[in-house]
């Protein structure tokens, strides 16, 4: 059977250009997926119905927490990728662990980041530190999208060859001739979209009140979605395959679903209660 392909529309992969300052996609995907979660965390906040009375968190502190959860993500997203993805090359190339424009970066790390600045801040402020990592991991789903369309964008991490008659493959501009799943949509589809309607659910059902349930579920649904699109995502060339066709995706996520079951659990024993 011959393959059938969609032609990939090729972009820019900088968005925006004024003279020497070059802003590219992937950088806005960060900014506005910090700054449209800011805006939903701030409406989570206020919103009382949904903690049973006034949040643990005051919108003063959850405006100081935005530069907080940023260099988190931005140290622990890259010290993620130098140390689970290509170790040996900046061994080698110690400068280039600062060359952030250069791409490069890794989710399970940016998330052990975003851990350490929930945990720095809470302890610092007096906040439940169950209740803000609720509200940091409700928001993070947008991040998530954003982060995957502008990988498509950029035409990285892109899928697996697929099957001939896939109407939907696509030919990749540097990922050879044959056409392959456009698995950045498939993860921008279930870190995304998925991830984030059932968190919604799930708060708006009452979630927040059991500290601690909608960051365990974040935890647990994220590794299942995330390990699902890395069944059509090619492993990224310089890890290639590992234990028993496994990929590093599929291997840092299986934790994840162990301590997302693991919180989900206690909060469900816990008083069910996160209001002041």
């Amino acid at each position: 059977m011959p393959y059938l392909a969609i032609a990939f529309p090729v972009f820019d992969p900088v968005a925006i250009s004024l003279g020497p300052i070059a802003i590219r996609w992937y950088a806005l995907a960060y900014i506005g997926g910090i700054v449209l979660g800011w805006i939903y965390a701030r409406a989570l906040i206020k919103n009382e119905k949904l903690w049973g009375g006034p949040a643990p968190i005051t919108l003063a502190q959850m405006d100081d927490f935005i530069l907080w959860v940023t260099v988190g993500i931005i140290v622990g997203g890259r010290t993620g990728y130098v140390l689970f993805y290509n170790l040996p090359f900046f061994i080698q190339h110690p400068a280039a662990i600062f060359m952030l424009w250069e791409g490069g970066m890794s989710f399970h790390g940016g998330f052990l980041g975003c851990v350490v600045a929930v945990m720095w801040f809470a302890r610092s402020n007096g906040i439940p530190i169950l209740s803000l990592g609720d509200i940091v991991t409700a928001v993070g789903p947008i991040g998530l999208f954003l982060g995957r369309l502008a990988n498509f964008i950029n035409s990285e991490l892109w899928g697996r060859l697929a099957d001939p008659g896939l109407p939907w493959a696509m030919v990749f501009p540097n990922g050879g001739p044959l056409p392959r799943h456009p698995s950045q949509l498939y993860q921008a589809a279930l870190e995304g979209i998925l991830l984030f309607t059932v968190l919604a659910i799930m708060i708006r059902m009452g979630a927040l009140r059991r500290p601690g349930l909608i960051l365990g579920s974040f935890i647990a649904i994220y590794a299942l979605a995330r390990i699902t699109g890395e069944l059509f995502r090619e492993p990224d060339p310089q890890l290639g395959f590992l234990w028993g066709g496994l990929t590093m995706g599929m291997l840092l996520s299986l934790p994840m679903i162990v301590a997302g079951i693991i919180l989900i659990v206690l909060a469900w024993r816990g008083k069910g209660t996160a209001a002041k």
